[in-house]
């Protein structure tokens, strides 16, 4: 895949992030230029993590790099999900409660867009009991 159309794939997610939930990315670690969290205004907490890993630590042959986003899921859809193309077991989360979806076209952004929102639903804010 071309470095150009991954590249639009990162701001495709961004783009849905701003319109949909007015998040911007926030680029948490002072080293890493290319990993970036979207997360609640309210809570801090991530629901997505976008960064760019080598192949080979997903399990993928060759020595280049690939762009994916980690999301937040519901247990059993994460099982079907590890059965496709493009999705793995979560990158440096938890694997039962997040997966790792490839931005390099494997996975089409209209199957990654219903997840952004099922991870955003899954780490907002509970309401208060009385």
């Amino acid at each position: 895949m071309r470095e150009d159309n991954i590249n639009s794939l990162r701001q495709t997610v961004f783009e849905y992030a701003q319109s949909k939930y007015s998040v911007e990315p926030d680029y948490p670690w002072q080293n890493d230029d290319e990993s970036a969290v979207l997360r609640h205004e309210d809570n801090k907490k991530w629901f997505a993590l976008i960064m760019r890993l080598p192949c080979k630590r997903l399990g993928l042959d060759g020595e280049g790099e690939i762009d994916v986003i980690n999301l937040k899921s519901d247990p059993i859809l994460i099982g079907d999900l590890r059965q496709r193309q493009g999705f793995f077991p979560a990158y440096h989360m938890n694997k039962d409660s997040w997966i790792t979806a490839a931005l390099d076209g494997s996975v089409d952004e209209e199957e990654i867009f219903p997840l952004i929102d099922l991870s955003y639903e899954l780490t907002k804010s509970k309401p208060e009991r009385k």
